[in-house]
């Protein structure tokens, strides 16, 4: 495939563009800082951009397959925009430029419970997060809201906690809730369900949980 992937910088950006090139994808990188791009590869174009301007970003999908954003906030804010505006401009390129497929990530708090989940996790794990990071979980409840929206063929992903931990293939995914008891998620195993996800008619048009 011909994959540009947003966020292509952070952790797990890095993971979605080393697995695509070692998968044989052919990937565009789109970054604010090129140079905070440590891989390196002949099927890798790096590009830079301002991802909140549609029209600096269009160029990148001319003959893409499918779009991937693993954008998020650099840093803890109380009131955030970053996700909700990016993907505006992402979409409204992509509009433009006739590419339909599309995956995003958001996070597991915004979304319901997952039937199973604990008593602990329920009352007081989730409150807690959802007081603590609200400004983020509310940008990215619109966000998703954009996304349904759009006309794309879209997958939205909600993690939870992120680990730096290795690619195993042993996490479980689950459509419209939390996965009941999966707390964390590696990085890379959240790449490797995004890319799987790519040629998998099926989960166009859902909003998939994920964890161990």
């Amino acid at each position: 495939m011909k994959l540009v992937v947003f966020g292509a910088t952070g952790g797990t950006g890095k993971c979605i563009v080393e697995q695509a090139l070692a998968s044989g994808d052919e990937v565009t990188a789109v970054a604010r800082d090129p140079g905070r791009m440590p891989v390196r590869h002949e099927r890798l174009r790096v590009i830079r951009a301002d991802v909140f301007r549609s029209g600096d970003i269009e160029p990148s999908m001319v003959g893409a397959d499918a779009v991937v954003s693993a954008l998020g906030p650099s840093t803890y804010r109380a009131e955030t925009t970053v996700c909700s505006m990016a993907t505006e401009s992402i979409l409204d390129a992509m509009r433009t430029s006739g590419v339909r497929r599309f995956a995003c990530i958001s996070a597991a708090p915004v979304g319901p419970v997952g039937k199973g989940d604990t008593a602990m996790y329920r009352f007081v794990a989730r409150p807690v997060l959802r007081a603590v990071f609200k400004g983020l979980y509310d940008d990215l409840a619109v966000m998703e809201g954009e996304v349904r929206q759009s006309g794309t063929e879209w997958t939205i992903f909600r993690p939870p906690r992120l680990t730096d931990g290795p690619r195993t293939g042993g996490y479980r995914m689950v459509p419209d809730q939390s996965v009941p008891g999966g707390y964390s998620i590696s990085r890379a195993d959240l790449a490797d369900a995004i890319l799987g996800s790519l040629e998998d008619p099926a989960s166009i048009g859902t909003t998939l949980g994920l964890g161990y």
